[in-house]
């Protein structure tokens, strides 16, 4: 597994830090900015108060938004050059999206996403495209993220057409032969189609056409979740080890949380389209805050018997609430054990709670709660 940078202190280093903005008078002078190099352990994606919300029409002629739903609502983080970014969370929580407004896929509806100082939620062009270059993206679903009409060699090759300047035409071919034999593929199978590979073989040719740029950050949006555990491990293995050959970056979506802390040096836990909690894997892990988080970790099923029978599992009651009518102030009040009158009237940061500020703890990292507070949780993951 790659080396994993320095782990912060919560209470040294905050989730966000200080966005150093780089104006740019020209696009000449963006592009050149995007392609600069970032040290290691320096903020390359900062996102701050990203929200998105789907409006909600009613009509045929003449339409009028009636509401909203909103898929992200607010959420902020930093992704360090050279680390990994677990998300977790439920389905519906807003983790594919977020991926999608990293990806400039979607348009934000509020805030912003710097990447090396450039907003890119207000870049076009030739910025843009470049942007586009050193972000990219493995999809979740290895059956329909390939075109079934297109040879291997075309799949991988495609970006090259759209970014001519990253390999010449008469290199391309041995480019992309060379990339199948960096994921673990036999670089003879550049003519085949699709449908003549496995899950996992497939899934492996959509991380080779992620690489074929030389990204910086990859966005992977559920890689494995539609693999089988033996291949899942071989997956995950190749992404680790392509990332100390690459020096790359990801954010790593997932629902299987033991995954997550397998590859991730910080996690955060999405619910309702907000970040719940956020540390490095030990801190979540091992000193959860947040009744939300805990929740999570108990239901993680725990092999050892011995240790099953002392766990005290968390029920959750009553179903998530819509993303169109959220709740009043804290967005899992009305699913918590712990929610008082305080948690429908005002909505709680994404901070360090205040008991845990003076003490070097690892359970003082940011958490979204009014009454956040460490429980012993026997987990597996």
């Amino acid at each position: 597994m790659a080396e994993k940078p320095e782990q912060r202190k919560a209470d040294a280093a905050p989730n966000v830090s200080a966005v150093e903005t780089v104006k740019a008078a020209t696009e000449e002078e963006a592009v050149a900015a995007i392609d600069a190099n970032v040290g290691r352990g320096e903020p390359i994606l900062q996102v701050r108060n990203l929200k998105k919300h789907f409006p909600l029409t009613q009509g045929i002629v003449f339409k009028r938004q009636i509401g909203a739903v909103k898929a992200v609502d607010g959420v902020s983080f930093d992704l360090y050059q050279g680390e990994t970014l677990g998300i977790v969370g439920e389905s519906g929580c807003g983790k594919s999206t977020v991926a999608k407004l990293l990806m400039t896929l979607e348009t934000a509806t509020e805030g912003e996403v710097f990447y090396k100082g450039q907003d890119i939620t207000k870049l076009s062009g030739r910025a843009l495209k470049a942007v586009r270059r050193n972000i990219q993206m493995v999809f979740q679903d290895p059956y329909t993220s390939l075109n079934p009409r297109m040879t291997v060699g075309d799949i991988i090759g495609e970006p090259f057409d759209i970014h001519p300047e990253v390999a010449p035409k008469g290199d391309r071919r041995k480019r992309v032969r060379d990339l199948l034999d960096v994921v673990g593929l036999n670089p003879e199978y550049i003519s085949r189609y699709p449908h003549q590979f496995s899950g996992g073989q497939r899934q492996r040719i959509g991380i080779a056409r992620g690489l074929a740029l030389n990204p910086e950050v990859i966005i992977c949006d559920e890689p494995v979740s539609a693999l089988d555990v033996s291949v899942q491990a071989q997956v995950i293995n190749l992404m680790e080890r392509l990332q100390d050959e690459f020096n790359l970056s990801y954010v790593f979506i997932a629902h299987d949380l033991s995954i997550v802390r397998h590859i991730s040096d910080r996690v955060g836990v999405m619910y309702l389209g907000k970040m719940a909690e956020i540390g490095t894997d030990e801190q979540i892990y091992e000193h959860p805050t947040h009744p939300y988080t805990q929740a999570l970790l108990s239901a993680v099923p725990v092999p050892d018997p011995s240790q099953r029978e002392h766990r005290e599992r968390i029920i959750l009651t009553g179903d998530v609430p819509s993303p169109a009518n959220p709740p009043s102030g804290c967005s899992f009040r009305t699913r918590c054990w712990k929610a008082q009158d305080k948690c429908a009237q005002e909505t709680p940061l994404l901070a360090v709670p205040e008991a845990f500020r003076a003490g070097d703890t690892l359970a003082a990292h940011e958490s979204a709660c009014h009454f956040a507070e460490e429980k012993d949780i026997v987990n597996a993951a």
